[in-house]
């Protein structure tokens, strides 16, 4: 009976909509946090549901969407002070710049940027192309200042390109670095012609049988006329005289040179003497014949011109203590060629340096009154006796050089 009862009573509350309690032991309710690999949140206890998953998920789309234009917003500020370089100056200093005919933006900016003008070339293709004065870039030359700002590098090479005034600089034939050093200075040339001339990426004297220890690029600094910008580098005529020595040594025949066992710096050697000694142009392959020939019999060449070279003294009189000098390039005492040439030499001493007379020489001395030229001779007594006429001459002339004509 009692059971009826509560079947209808549990009947009637369905009727009235509300749920009836599962018979049986109440669920625990847990307080707190949950024990080890129990879950929390929404859906904790339900088999198959990870709540904290799609709120990870969420969290990271979240902050990625926050972050990415926050990231997008430094990179185009960054870039934009790159470009646009606020505060930037014009720059400091002088540098010749040279765009060739038909140069592209890009072209433009790697030449800024390789001469130190801009920092980026690309930047500066950037800013040219954002400011739209692309087209408006020239060739030519330019007097430009170093780490200038794009803005401002614009402008210069949006102006007329300025026409340079052109400086003839003349290097005569067998002068030594010291001398061309002077007369680049003369010419309003800048920087030191000494520095640029030591070494250059242009020219390795080892490529031309140099030893390891050449300190400087004496002999391959070819005498020839150029033409030069008004205050150019230094080192730009540096770099037009190696390349004409390159050009004029391919016109040289070094094969019979070669036979004897000499390289090509050792021609230069011998012609930067023959430059020193020859004063007729028809000597040259005889003087070279003397050298060659002393060089094989293994006497000291004798040229003081070699001596004069170490003292950088081409005007004063030697002194007996100069010449008993015991240096490398005191050719009176030493036996052999002398370290390095004694100047740069054109290309007919080259040649005759290359291809000596086939002639047995051993001695010359000048010949007086003969505008230069010299008496040549095979035996030591020959010698002796052209030196007596030389001394006789010069005695009467009161001690000067009987030399004129």
């Amino acid at each position: 009976m009692d059971g009826a009862r509560r079947r209808a009573a549990a009947s009637r509350r369905r009727i009235a909509g509300r749920p009836v309690p599962p018979r049986g032991p109440r669920p625990t309710i847990r307080i707190g946090p949950p024990g080890r690999g129990e879950a929390s949140g929404l859906g904790a206890g339900v088999p198959g549901l990870d709540a904290g998953a799609p709120r990870s998920r969420w969290l990271t789309r979240a902050r990625a969407l926050v972050l990415v234009p926050v990231m997008l917003a430094v990179v185009l500020v960054w870039l934009g002070v790159s470009v646009f370089q606020p505060g930037h100056g014009k720059g400091h200093g002088r540098v010749d710049v040279a765009i060739p005919a038909r140069s592209s933006t890009s072209q433009i900016g790697s030449i800024l940027s390789k001469d130190g003008v801009v920092s980026s070339g690309l930047f500066f293709r950037l800013r040219a192309v954002l400011s739209g004065r692309r087209s408006d870039l020239h060739s030519g030359h330019f007097v430009m200042a170093r780490d200038m700002s794009y803005a401002a590098a614009i402008d210069v090479l949006a102006a007329k390109p300025v026409v340079p005034k052109v400086v003839k600089v003349t290097i005569p034939e067998g002068k030594s670095r010291h001398e061309i050093a002077t007369i680049a200075e003369d010419d309003g040339l800048t920087g030191s012609y000494l520095t640029a001339s030591a070494r250059s990426p242009a020219l390795s004297p080892r490529h031309f049988g140099a030893p390891r220890a050449t300190s400087s690029l004496e002999g391959f600094l070819f005498p020839a006329t150029y033409q030069l910008p008004g205050g150019a580098p230094a080192s730009r005529l540096v770099a037009e005289q190696l390349a004409a020595f390159k050009l004029n040594l391919s016109h040289v025949r070094l094969a019979a040179a070669r036979r004897k066992h000499l390289t090509p710096y050792d021609v230069l050697i011998i012609a930067s003497m023959v430059e020193r000694e020859a004063q007729v142009a028809r000597e040259r392959p005889l003087i070279a014949a003397v050298i060659y020939n002393r060089l094989h019999r293994r006497i000291p060449l004798g040229i003081d011109a070699t001596t004069r070279y170490e003292l950088n003294n081409w005007t004063r009189p030697l002194t007996n203590a100069d010449l008993a000098r015991n240096t490398p390039y005191n050719t009176r005492r030493r036996r052999g060629l002398p370290p390095t040439p004694i100047g740069n030499p054109g290309l007919a001493s080259i040649k005759a340096a290359a291809r000596p007379a086939g002639v047995p020489y051993l001695y010359y001395v000048v010949r007086p009154g003969s505008c230069g030229t010299h008496a040549f001779s095979s035996t030591a007594a020959q010698f002796q006796r052209d030196v007596a006429s030389y001394n006789s001459a010069r005695a009467r002339s009161g001690g000067r050089s009987p030399t004129r004509c």
